[in-house]
């Protein structure tokens, strides 16, 4: 049957359908179509396009909340190139002097991502960082103590897209980290290549964010004394591009390393799954072999990181755009998995005490799922 491209770009976003299948009240636009456009039978103009428009009387608290997850979404898609245009621009009207002592003191300070970061309680302080957590709302949910006298490695699943529940909870004070987890300090281990970029490390590391390197986690697991935690998303930019409302597949089967770590710094591991993460955003269609999904792939081998094409609502309409959806996040961190130091583990231990992982994490999943809307049929996909 002859589609139009429009109907046909509304068929491979799924908006129609998602926003009808919520019940919720759309406002039609009519489309200006080209006359050399083919109508499906009975479909007119104004049936393309539907959009949903805020209302105008919303309560202030939610424009600020709405306002801080827009700062944090073009942050999180735009940080770092604007930082780097800020310095070229630095550099191109004169001020060399200025770019050449922050070059120096890049140069100095190359390690610190490595070494622990810079974290600011001022920053993770910041207001807006309350309005960012109750625009979803993001929960942190205890299972059981945690042992300051203890280092802790925390796999966070699933990515989801932009890890929303992740920044919420451990780069921010509103959540209860601390209230619910004395003496103990959260570091979140993210791609290196973030802290390359001038102006935006010192961003990145304001809020606890440190390097996922070997060295970082390393350096965090191996303090003396205890009460330190290091966050790791363990599926990467590989999950990031199976995260789509309702979807349940981890990238874990092959992801060892992190285990190899907790061994050899003798620190306990601990389950941590978030529930709501995937619902924040729809994603393009993607299956594996797609053209889409190969040129993912292959950007994801070369830089690291991969670029899910994603949407979902706007900031003054519901119907389209990269702001993510109003979705609660409930983040379940489980019971910690006691872990001997071995700075030798074999294959055979790394390969066992993965296994007792990926077990405590589906049965942390098994347990919860009930609360947050899962089926009783449905369970984790690792691949």
């Amino acid at each position: 049957m002859p589609q139009t491209w429009t109907t046909a770009l509304l068929e491979l976003l799924s908006i129609k359908r998602f926003w009808q299948g919520q019940g919720h009240k759309i406002v039609t636009l009519p489309l200006l179509c080209s006359p050399d456009i083919i109508l499906e039978p009975g479909v007119g103009t104004a049936d393309m396009v539907k959009i949903e428009f805020a209302p105008l009387n919303i309560p202030l608290n939610r424009r600020f909340q709405t306002a801080a997850v827009l700062q944090w979404v073009f942050c999180f898609l735009f940080g770092a190139q604007c930082c780097f245009c800020v310095y070229v621009v630095i550099v191109l009207n004169g001020y060399w002097h200025v770019a050449a002592l922050y070059a120096l003191w890049l140069y100095l300070d190359w390690d610190t991502p490595q070494a622990g970061g810079r974290r600011s309680d001022w920053v993770r302080h910041w207001t807006v960082w309350k309005h960012f957590g109750d625009y979803f709302p993001i929960h942190l949910i205890k299972t059981c103590d945690l042992d300051p006298e203890r280092n802790y490695l925390m796999g966070f699943h699933p990515h989801g897209i932009l890890v929303a529940g992740a920044f919420g909870n451990f780069c921010t004070e509103y959540t209860g980290f601390r209230e619910l987890y004395p003496g103990m300090t959260p570091y979140l281990h993210t791609l290196g290549i973030w802290f390359s970029f001038p102006f935006f490390r010192e961003y990145l590391m304001s809020s606890g964010v440190v390097s996922c390197s070997k060295k970082s986690l390393t350096h965090v697991l191996s303090q003396k004394g205890g009460g330190n935690v290091s966050i790791i998303v363990i599926g990467g930019a590989a999950e990031s591009l199976e995260a789509r409302p309702g979807s349940l597949v981890l990238e874990a089967l092959n992801r060892k390393g992190f285990v190899k770590i907790a061994l050899r710094c003798g620190a306990h591991l601990v389950p941590v799954f978030s529930f709501g993460e995937n619902d924040l955003f729809n994603q393009l269609k993607n299956p594996k072999g797609s053209l889409v999904r190969t040129i993912q792939e292959g950007m994801r081998k070369t830089l690291g990181f991969s670029l899910p094409l994603f949407h979902a609502r706007g900031v003054f309409q519901y119907s389209l755009g990269f702001m993510p959806f109003r979705q609660p996040i409930y983040t379940i961190v489980g019971e910690p998995i006691v872990v001997e130091r071995n700075v030798s583990p074999s294959s055979d231990e790394v390969d066992r005490l993965h296994g007792c992982y990926l077990g405590a994490l589906a049965k942390l999943f098994e347990q919860h799922k009930a609360e947050y809307g899962i089926l009783e049929n449905q369970h984790l996909i690792f691949t």
